[in-house]
């Protein structure tokens, strides 16, 4: 009993609940080790009154949280209303050139409107919190200015507190009423520019194109955080050594300014052609992008671009980003140049380097900082790009722009893991429990931040993150957006089955989200599949993060079982037929990622069995949108049931709709299938047809399956001429 009290206490789940009429108990030895991870003793029934009685003393003494949140408009917090009367508040401002409000005095009782009892503060309409009963606070808590401020509280007998106040408004920036457009993992999509992967030049291209020739709302991307160096790479987008800061990799290399006054034009002139030759190899010859391969090519490059002087404009831009981006940036510079010495673990540095602010790292610094200064300047050179294809995107009239996405973690080796080492639990990591479609659970081998840490620290990691990804974005995606309110924690060593869940101030993470997608008027989307505390979805779409909707997966679950009339879908969404880790909608639609799964041992039913399921499946679907008159082409058309799907899709009220760009082509292979690692090239495949020959983007761009697909989005009356290398009947004239 006093085990589970401790561990509600701190967050931590003793058991949980994979469907509703099941509970599953965690064990004893699991919740001991993740309050450990949280700095809380439970090892023996002695800690755990101790722990216990500590945590429950501090509860009844605490006259604030650390993180407070004030939504603009609505009532107050508790906290807040509650505070003892004669309690004196000060707050600083965020913003030093606004006025900090006086030190204002909670009152007895209503005060005398003849009778001003804020002092300095002059005001004798103080707000009221209806229906709360207490005391009412000055008038200044009617409209915050927004931001993260700090507060310090002073109560009668002597108790004070301080914390971070955190004003947002209540909600993020809306969408578009309704916008299409293209998802894409970028490194997949090689152009004849590309130097064997594509690049933040292809991004801009592709947004530029969508945008003016296809109406296109927006580009969805893969995570651009910077990677693990090392060869191999870990090519997975999702297992970042920063979430901070982009990836170098995906520079165009000849759009940097300094590029054209490289002395060196023969030693420039030998790497564009190697890496013409590494495209080729992709394109024409079979071969996987291969990152590393890229890498070396365009380090080489980019150690001769630096060699050329900054002119004074470029210097002083450069200078401008350092102050902006301040120590975070220094931090991620020197792990950079120190993965280069000691490679790319921090675990196994010398033991004075393990620790960033030891005195060893200082004089590291000093040793090595020409490298450090060599990779701020690459993040300063991606940061530029990134700005430039969000802008191409939105010169071509994109109502939204670039999407990028953020990853739920970072490899507990990288860069983010070494700086930031008091803000993740050491000997944990991130996965999932056990459910329907993987009874082991998965581990994802990624820390997780400390929810504790998080909030004493106003959740600054968190905010410099998402600033950081807003700053050159449209709209962000949310990788498992569900970790914002709990996260399954898995102790090292054991099998993910033995985990638990813990959660974060849902509350805090939402606004501090809702913040800094409102500063930088961008739209904010969750990856909410799977299985999602109830709960979780309204409160996300009260705060205007919008979900995703994947067409195979949005059935009447509560009901029949039958696929969900599109009129039922939710309208703050991005609807998509598939995703990066589903299979195409072509390979759905043959049964080929069926076979695919079979061929590579990972099915759970005879061949056969699972086969009959699928097509069962696809028969309802497809027979739904012959009934519904999306499906003109009749069966057995392999194109025209793409396009049935998405016309499908806009039939549903969603603000946004997403067309994975291999189903334009009729791509078969997956980008990504989960539970394998080298049986499949996960992340390594360039965008390709229906016969798996890789596309360009300029034959992309040219494709007429693409084109004729894209119909399906025009609106009605509006006939551009045939795409290139098509003839006009073969435009379907049927508007969804």
């Amino acid at each position: 009993m006093g085990l589970s009290r401790l561990a509600a206490l701190h967050g931590v789940a003793t058991s949980y609940s994979p469907s509703p009429e099941v509970t599953v108990t965690v064990p004893d030895d699991t919740v001991v080790a993740v309050l450990g991870a949280l700095g809380v003793d439970a090892t023996t029934p002695e800690a755990v009154r101790e722990s216990l009685a500590a945590a429950e003393s501090a509860a009844r003494s605490r006259l604030l949280p650390p993180t407070l949140v004030v939504w603009t408009g609505e009532p107050l917090p508790a906290p807040l209303t509650a505070l003892p009367p004669g309690t004196t508040l000060e707050i600083a401002l965020e913003d030093p050139a606004q006025a900090p409000p006086p030190r204002m005095r909670v009152p007895v009782d209503r005060p005398d409107p003849a009778v001003s009892p804020w002092g300095a503060a002059g005001r004798t309409d103080p707000a009221d919190v209806e229906g709360t009963g207490a005391p009412p606070l000055p008038a200044w808590w009617a409209e915050p200015p927004l931001g993260v401020h700090r507060l310090a509280v002073r109560a009668p007998g002597g108790r004070s507190a301080t914390g971070t106040l955190v004003v947002a408004p209540p909600r993020a920036p809306r969408p578009p009423a309704r916008a299409h457009g293209f998802l894409v993992q970028l490194y997949s999509l090689l152009s004849a520019r590309s130097w064997g992967m594509g690049d933040l030049g292809d991004l801009a291209d592709l947004a530029a194109w969508s945008g003016r020739t296809l109406g296109a709302g927006f580009v969805q991307v893969n995570p651009l955080h910077a990677a693990v160096p090392g060869r191999p790479t870990d090519p997975s987008p999702y297992r970042p050594s920063s979430r901070r800061f982009p990836d170098p990799v995906h520079l165009r290399i000849e759009s940097i300014p300094e590029y054209g006054h490289v002395p060196d034009r023969g030693t420039l002139d030998d790497l564009r052609q190697d890496a013409a030759t590494l495209g080729d190899t992709v394109l024409n010859k079979g071969a996987l992008i291969d990152r590393d391969a890229v890498w070396d090519l365009k380090r080489q490059a980019l150690e001769l671009v630096r060699q050329v002087p900054l002119t004074p404009g470029r210097r002083a831009a450069y200078c401008d980003f350092l102050a902006e981006q301040g120590q975070a940036l220094e931090d991620h510079a020197l792990w950079c140049a120190l993965a280069e010495v000691h490679g790319p673990d921090w675990h196994s540095w010398p033991a004075g380097l393990r620790d960033p602010r030891s005195e060893e790292t200082a004089r590291a610094r000093g040793a090595l900082l020409d490298r450090v200064d060599l990779h701020c300047r690459l993040a300063w050179l991606t940061d530029g790009q990134l700005a430039a294809a969000q802008r191409a995107a939105l010169d071509a009239g994109m109502a939204v722009g670039i999407v990028h996405d953020l990853a739920v973690g970072v490899h507990p080796g990288g860069a983010d893991a070494w700086a930031q080492q008091d803000a993740f639990a050491h000997g944990m990591s991130v996965g999932a429990p056990p459910d329907a479609f993987n009874a082991r659970g998965q581990d994802w081998g990624l820390p997780p931040w400390r929810p504790d840490v998080l909030a004493a620290s106003g959740y600054a990691p968190y905010r410099g993150l998402l600033r950081g990804l807003l700053a050159h974005a449209g709209a962000l995606r949310i990788d498992h957006v569900m970790g914002l309110f709990r996260l399954w924690w898995v102790p090292e060593g054991r099998p993910p089955t033995e985990g638990t869940y813990v959660t974060h101030d849902a509350e805090a993470m939402l606004a501090v989200l809702v913040l800094e997608a409102h500063r930088a008027g961008a739209v904010v989307m969750g990856e909410d599949l799977g299985t999602v505390e109830p709960g979780v979805r309204e409160a996300l779409a009260r705060r205007g993060v919008l979900g995703t909707s994947v067409l195979w997966f949005e059935r009447d679950w509560a009901g029949t079982g039958r696929p969900l009339a599109p009129e039922e879908w939710r309208e703050d969404c991005l609807a998509t037929v598939t995703t990066h880790d589903l299979p195409s909608t072509a390979a759905r639609l043959t049964g080929d990622h069926v076979t695919l799964r079979h061929r590579l041992g990972l099915l759970t039913r005879p061949l056969d069995q699972e086969l009959t399921a699928d097509a069962a499946d696809t028969a309802e679907w497809l027979g739904y949108l012959a009934r519904l008159g999306l499906l003109p082409e009749g069966e057995g058309d392999e194109e025209g049931a793409v396009r049935a799907v998405h016309r499908f899709l806009l039939r549903t009220p969603a603000r946004l709709t997403g067309v994975w760009l291999p189903d334009a082509l009729g791509d078969r292979r997956p980008q990504n299938l989960p539970g394998t690692w080298d049986q499949y090239p996960n992340w390594r495949l360039p965008v390709a047809d229906a016969e798996g020959h890789p596309v360009t983007l300029e034959e992309l761009t040219a494709a007429p399956r693409l084109h004729r697909l894209m119909e399906v989005f025009r609106p009605p009356g509006d006939h551009p001429g045939p795409a290139p290398g098509t003839h006009p009947d073969d435009h379907p004239v049927t508007r969804p």
